[in-house]
């Protein structure tokens, strides 16, 4: 087992109950040709609001005040990579820009989707922070077994 955690943050960009997600292209066919929420990985010296909004901009190029964000979910994962990991999801309806593709060699479309009709093809990871986001659930563990 991995000696340390990862942090993750994950962005909901949520307009007229509709959530922004990106089509991830990536060399690992278990996550190629899946959606995702706009996410990374938290750098050092950088707070988690700091690390969401920046994610969002290097993504889909839209511009968040880091106290327009708001931690919906936390989610504690082992198995959805090489290391366990810590995401937090932070749901915000205000930002500014339009979203579009900011990174085409990780990503290949950006849409909306209704949120009560997401695509089945969502990464297992991303998807149950979003499950927690809908049902208003503020923590929850995937992938540990003990």
């Amino acid at each position: 087992m991995a000696d340390r955690h990862l942090i993750d943050v994950h962005v909901l960009l949520v307009h007229d109950d509709r959530l922004l997600l990106t089509l991830r292209r990536d060399t690992n066919p278990a996550f190629d040709g899946l959606w995702h929420l706009p996410s990374g990985k938290l750098d050092a010296g950088e707070s988690v609001l700091h690390a969401a909004a920046r994610e969002a901009e290097e993504e889909v190029g839209v511009r968040i005040d880091p106290a327009a964000l708001r931690l919906v979910h936390t989610l504690h994962v082992s198995g959805s990579g090489l290391e366990p990991r810590l995401g937090l999801f932070f749901e915000t309806r205000d930002w500014t820009g339009t979203p579009a593709n900011r990174e085409p060699d990780k990503c290949s479309a950006v849409r909306w989707f209704p949120l009560d009709a997401l695509p089945d093809r969502l990464i297992d990871y991303p998807a149950a922070g979003i499950r927690a986001y809908r049902t208003g659930t503020p923590f929850g563990t995937r992938g540990w077994t003990r």
